[in-house]
This record gives C-alpha cells, structure tokens and sequence, in this order.
C-alpha cells in the first residue's frame, strides 16, 4: 500500500517537473482555497461572547460576606474566625437560590451578632467552589461549629426553620442547674439525653468533649431535633435520674425503662453514643416533610403500617398548644397504667411483638423490629437475658411461645404478664399485657384499667404530625377543607387496606382513634371526589357521590367508562361512546356514563385493574356485572353486540319468555345491526360529499388568495398614485404660490417704474429749464459782452 501511495507521488512530482505551469496552478489554486477557509474560521471565533462577569447576589446591607466570585479559600478563612458560621452556596439563576435568598437575609439580620453568614457562588465557572464542590442541585447550606462540620441543613428554606436549626447547633447542649429545669427538660422533650460530667479538675473533660461531639452528630442526622441534649454537673441533680458516676449518659424514656450508657459493654465514643441512642430511643410521634406531592418518605411511612397524619400550623420557635395536646394522646395511647382497688401502681407498658421481620436485630436489642415491652424495674437483673438468646432470627410459632412461657414463669416480682392471642390473625403479632398478684391469686386487669389504646388492639398505630404551611395541598388531596382556618385537619390512612379515614370537628381525637381500633371500626372510608361542576353532555358524568345512585339504578341498565385524563387510550374510545349515546338518546332503559377515577374515590367492589376498563351493570342483575372483553376492539357494533347480550330487558323466569326474549333480543340486534349499516352507508356518502365540497372550497380557497393578491397589488398601485396625487397636488401649490409672488413683485416694479417716469419727466424739466436758463444767461453774458465792446473806445 504504501509503495503504490509512493510511486503515485512520484509519478506526480515527474509530471509537474515536466510541466511547470501545473504545478504553479495548483499552488495557487491551493492558496485560494485556504485563505477563505482561514478568514471564515477567524470570524467564527468572535461570535461567542464571553460570560459576564458575576455581581452581588445579597444586597450590600445585609450581613452577608457574599462571595459571588466563587471564593472558597476565603470562605474557609472568614469561617476559621467564627464559632458558628452558616455557608450558604448558591446559583445566581437558580429559582430556589432566589427564594431561599429572602430567608437567609431574614436570619442574618436577627443573628449577625452570634453566627457569622457567608454565600458563596458555586456557578462561576472561574471559581474554585465550581471545580472542586460536585453539586447537582442548589442551594446548599452548611453549618459549621468551630472546627466541627459541615453539617448540611436538609429542612425547609424557611426563616423559622433555619434560625431554629442554627440556635440548636449554638446550644447544642442544655445546662440544667437544678431539678426543677431537669424535670422541665424531660418532660417538654420527647426523646431526653442527659449527661453528668464533673468540672472540678479541668475545664472540659475528656467525656464532656466526646458529649458535646455526639450532639452535633446527631443534628447532622435529625434537623427537627427530636433527640435533645443536656448537661448535668451537680451531683445532686443528676441523682434525679439516678446519675451517681462520672461521665455517665442517661437516656430518659417515658413508655419503656429508662438506660444508662453501659460503659462496661461498649466504648464511649462519639459514634457509639450515636447509636446507643437511636438503638434505644422511642418513636412516639414524627414529624415528616415530604419534598412532594409524590414523596418517597411519606411512601416509606404509610407502608410500615396505619399512621395517624396530623396537619397543624408549625412554627419551631414558638410554643404550640396544639402539638402539645397532640402529643399527650400519642403518649396516652402507647402508655399502660392500672389501678387496682384505688391504689395507683408504677406505669406499666403493653405492646405487641410481630411475629414477621424477626432478625438479629432481637439479640442487639432493637425495639424496632421485635419489641416485648413489660415491666422490669422492680427485678435487679433483667430475666430476659436468658431468653433472648434462644430466639432465632427465623423462630416458629410454637418455640416463641415456648420462649414467652418460659419468661413468665421466670418472673418473680409482684407483677407479671399474661398472653392474649389476636382475634383476627393469631399468626401475625402476639400481644403480652400486665396483670398483677393478689391474695395468691393471679387477677388480671381489667379492660377498663387499660388506658392505653395500643394495648386494646393489635392495630399497631403511628403518629406523624406534617406542618400545614408546607403541606397543605397534600392536605386538600387527603379531603382538608380550602379554609386554612379549620385546623388541625387529622386523618388515619391504612394503605394495606386501602383506606383512609377524616375527623370531624365534632369528635375528639382520643375517640377517633378508639373507633379506629375496634375490631369493626364504626368510621366510614373517605371517599375524595371531584366537586366541580361538568356540563350537561349525552354521557354522564359520574363522581364519587353519585356513583351508586347511578350506577345502582334498578330502573335503567348502566354502561360505565372508567378513564383519567393522563389516559391516551381514553380519549380515543370518547367518539365511540358519544356514537353510542347518540343512538340511546331518549332511551330510558339505557344509561350511558364513564367516571374519573384518577379524581374520584370508588368503593373497592367496583374498582378496575387498569384503563380504560368497560362495565356493563343489568337492571335486574346489578351483582352481575360484566366487563367488556380485553382482546375485543371497543367499537360501537362490538358495543351494540355486547350490551344486547347481557341487557336483562324482562327477567327469565321460564324457558318460554327465554326464548322469546332471546328471539326479541336477535330481532332488536338485528334492526339495530341494520341501522348501523345505514348510517355507514350514509357515513359514506356524506364522505364523498364532504370530500367533493372539501376540493371545491379548496378551489375556492385558492381563488381567494388570487383574488386577495390582485387585490394588495391595486391597493399598493392605490397607494401609490394617492401618493403621486399628493405630490403633484403639492407641487402645483408650491407653483402657484411663487407666480403670486412674480406678480406681486412685479406689481410693485411697475409701481417703481411710474414713480421713475415722473422722476424722470421732472429731472429732463428740470434740466430744460436749467438749460434755457443757462442758455439766457449765456445770451446775457454776450449781450452784455457786445455792449461792452461797444461802449469801448477805438483806438487811435
């Protein structure tokens, strides 16, 4: 290959030898052909502009350092120099940034006196936050304390979100001096975590700083702050909680027995306080946040079990009586305290252990996948100790029973546990509830001594409040009034069931919930439904409140159209079904409908499998409903076909009427088979009709246009000649006006012209008479010259 390509080149080269001019030409030719390629390429190069160069995002007066060059080196400076500081990174074209932005000045303006706040654009491309911060959506903020961080804020960018959030990471901890603002501390917290450390022989203590750094550990994980730290150094104090050793935490829990950090078990580091404390801690009630309408967090939640959702109006820095009232029902319903002839008992708690999602999580102790909760404060060792090890990750039935039985039997102290098995499904969760010994004789509690709703029932309920301001389209969605004045709005959402329940304003809550638990729940499933108003058409509309009015009709068959408005297959069956609703107009035995099932709730019984769906539901047979068949076009002879088969038009309660109902039904099939075929036929020539009329009016369309073009041309010509018109019309003017003006000027020459005439005819007078007189004069003088020439003497 290389040869031939070699041998072509020399061959070339010989023939331009042997031609000059070739090889001149071709020079110049190459030459013409590169200069233009190189000065197009030179002008492509200046068509892109430059970025602009960045400006400030935050105004000048706000106490915001704004980094808008993408600075990182000197954020990390100003940040060295701060306690607290909060780093806020955002894109100047970002719509968050841009809303977030109103927040953050807000913030800075209450708290530019403790926290320092920073802003740095991370979108200039210049900059070194772009290159070595990977980002993929904005904006992100990060806190830092001292030399501890970041700590990324995932809650709402709203003012009172992240001033809460930031006066948690400035006091992550709670001193409490005395027992009173211990016993306030954990009775205003859900979840309490106390510490003892002494300060007598240095300023911080090893286990003090490794304290303070589980704190901010925990912030990084919960925004809200559920988990709450504090700080006991008198020791009288921290006997209230029965801290008697140095660097010793205490974890207060108000359903099960309260824990102490065991030092002997685990080593006290920062990340094993970490997870001791959400191994062991309770989840009474949650706050969630969904991002969206379809959320994967709330989807997570509702598919643990029934949740309870409670939308209030929240505001973190202030104090709110109805979450407070909201919690004391979550903390009556998980709480156990029985009384036994008027003398109160320590509480006691029941609970139910699920028999499904048994792990090794049960030999670490973690509550929430297999929880047996009972009362064993009064022993001085924990009987389950030897229990719990004979439970296996995947256990039968009969050898957790063994183990349970075991256990109480074990149980020494005066008050034990009898089993209950659940009514409705022994095989799903076993409950143990408390029952206490008197006179030698085991006497279980009664019913009524059980306050806690959760020991009643094995509907196992939890509790999530949701803040109103952010979600309250969820809210409408879950059937919330538009009156944001009617709070909280509460409502019980069972997704295995499939149902959902609303409170009304005239329940309580604690009654709500103990309709939800009883075996046959008296609450009724809360249908959404679309409550705007459709126009009169041919077919029906059909919404959640109308549904078995309509569809239940005993007077009329029904054929019902399942669809949504996101469904393209829908649309295109609409034509068929206003075909059909045109041939039964009139027709009272026939009801033509179709229902929105993406905005109207239907009873399970009468939901479909997919969309769009055809139900036929007879007159008399209103439980035999018949769905169209799938592998069958929906057409309107399909349709016909299809509902003459099933319509019960008379009941067949002998072979006789059958047969000549069958023979009735063949003959309305046929008629109707007949007038189908007519108006297909008429459908045809009205096709042709339309087609020819289609080509005329496409003729005459075409006409039009050429009519219309001749007719801008004459206008345009119009135009043109009112233009000339105006012009000449102009000229003409500008004519006249200058020969008035020649008239007059001469009008005025022949004026000057008499007047020099006379001047004229004056001055030659007057040069006659001074001529005549000159003339006299002349003569005078001669005269008088003779006569003095006369009266001379002659000479002698």
């Amino acid at each position: 290959m290389l040869r031939r390509v070699w041998a072509q080149i020399r061959q070339l080269a010989e023939q331009m030898a042997r031609r000059p001019e070739l090889c001149c030409g071709a020079i110049l030719l190459t030459c013409a052909l590169i200069l233009p390629i190189t000065y197009t390429c030179g002008r492509e190069k200046i068509v892109v502009a430059a970025a602009r160069t960045p400006v400030r995002f935050f105004p000048v007066d706000v106490p915001v350092v704004d980094l808008f060059l993408g600075q990182l080196d000197e954020a990390d400076r100003i940040r060295e120099d701060a306690d607290v500081s909060v780093v806020f990174y955002y894109a100047p074209w970002c719509a968050h940034s841009i809303t977030a932005r109103q927040h953050v000045q807000q913030v800075a303006l209450r708290l530019a006196a403790e926290v320092q706040f920073i802003a740095v654009n991370c979108w200039w491309h210049q900059g070194r936050c772009r290159k070595h911060k990977n980002f993929f959506q904005y904006p992100h903020i990060h806190l830092y304390f001292r030399r501890f961080g970041p700590m990324e804020y995932s809650g709402p960018v709203t003012s009172d979100y992240l001033e809460s959030f930031i006066q948690r990471v400035c006091c992550p901890l709670t001193y409490l001096p005395t027992r009173a603002a211990l016993h306030t501390f954990l009775t205003h917290h859900q979840q309490g975590v106390v510490g003892y450390f002494q300060f007598n022989s240095s300023p911080q203590p090893a286990g003090y700083v490794i304290f303070l750094l589980s704190a901010l550990h925990v912030l990084r994980r919960d925004h809200q702050g559920a988990v709450r730290f504090a700080v006991v150094t008198n020791q009288a104090v921290a006997e209230g909680v029965s801290l008697r050793e140095d660097e010793s935490v205490y974890l207060h829990r108000r359903l099960n027995s309260s824990l102490v950090f065991p030092r002997a078990q685990r080593n006290f580091t920062v990340q094993a306080v970490c997870d001791w404390v959400y191994e062991n801690r309770e989840s009474v009630i949650q706050w969630i946040q969904p991002m969206g309408t379809k959320s994967y967090s709330l989807e997570a939640e509702l598919r643990k079990g029934p949740a309870l959702l409670t939308f209030l109006p929240h505001n973190p820095l202030r104090a709110n009586q109805l979450l407070t009232q909201v919690t004391d029902v979550a903390l009556r319903y998980h709480s156990f305290c029985g009384s036994d002839e008027g003398v109160s008992t320590v509480p006691r708690c029941c609970q139910s252990l699920l028999m499904s999602g048994l792990s090794s999580a049960v030999m670490s102790g973690k509550t929430n996948v297999c929880e047996l909760c009972v009362n064993r404060s009064g022993s001085s060792s924990d009987p389950m100790s030897d229990v719990l090890p004979v439970l296996q990750p995947h256990c039968s039935l009969p050898e957790l029973h063994t183990v349970l039985q075991r256990y109480l039997k074990q149980t020494v102290s005066s008050t034990s546990c009898s089993h209950i098995w659940s009514s409705y499904s022994p095989y799903s969760q076993y409950s143990a509830c408390c029952r206490t010994l008197q006179n030698s004789q085991w006497r279980p509690l009664l019913p009524d001594t059980i306050t806690g709703l959760h020991c009643r029932t094995n509907k196992t309920l939890r509790f999530y409040l949701l803040d109103a301001q952010l979600n309250w389209p969820l809210a409408q969605r879950l059937g919330a009034h538009d009156n944001h004045s009617v709070l909280p709005f509460i409502t019980i959402i069972n997704l295995r069931d499939e149902t959902h329940y609303v409170l009304n304003n005239t329940d309580s809550l604690e009654q709500f919930i103990k309709s939800f638990s009883v075996h046959y729940s008296p609450l009724h499933r809360h249908l959404v439904q679309h409550k705007q108003q459709h126009p009169q058409s041919l077919i029906q509309e059909v919404t959640t409140g109308n549904f078995l009015h309509t569809v239940m009709d005993s007077h009329k068959d029904v054929l019902l159209l399942y669809y949504s408005s996101w469904c393209g297959f829908c649309s295109v069956l609409n034509h068929v079904f206003l075909r059909l609703a045109r041939l039964f107009q009139g027709n009272s035995a026939l009801t033509v409908a179709r229902v929105n099932v993406a905005v109207n709730d239907l009873p399970w019984e009468f939901m479909v499998d997919y969309l769009p769906s055809v139900l036929f539901f007879p007159r008399h047979r209103k439980q035999m409903s018949m769905k169209f068949p799938e592998n069958t076009p929906v057409t309107l002879p399909n349709l016909l076909r299809f509902i003459l088969q099933h319509s019960s038009h008379t009941p067949r309660e002998e072979s006789g009427s059958g047969v000549e109902s069958k023979s009735l039904l063949e003959a309305e099939l046929h008629t109707l088979q007949q007038e189908v075929f007519s108006l297909q036929r008429a459908r045809e020539r009205l096709s042709q009709q339309l087609a020819v009329m289609w080509r005329e009016n496409r003729r005459l369309m075409l006409h039009t246009h050429v009519l219309e073009r001749q007719n801008v041309e004459l206008q345009a010509q119009s135009d043109r000649l009112e233009t000339l018109y105006r012009e000449k019309t102009q000229q003409l003017a500008d004519t006249v006006h200058r020969l008035q003006e020649l008239a007059d000027a001469s009008e005025e020459l022949l004026n000057e012209n008499s007047l020099l005439k006379v001047l004229l005819s004056a001055l030659r007078e007057r040069q006659d008479t001074e001529r005549e007189r000159q003339d006299t004069e002349r003569e005078r003088q001669d005269t008088e010259r003779e006569r003095q020439g006369n009266m001379r003497p002659p000479d002698d």
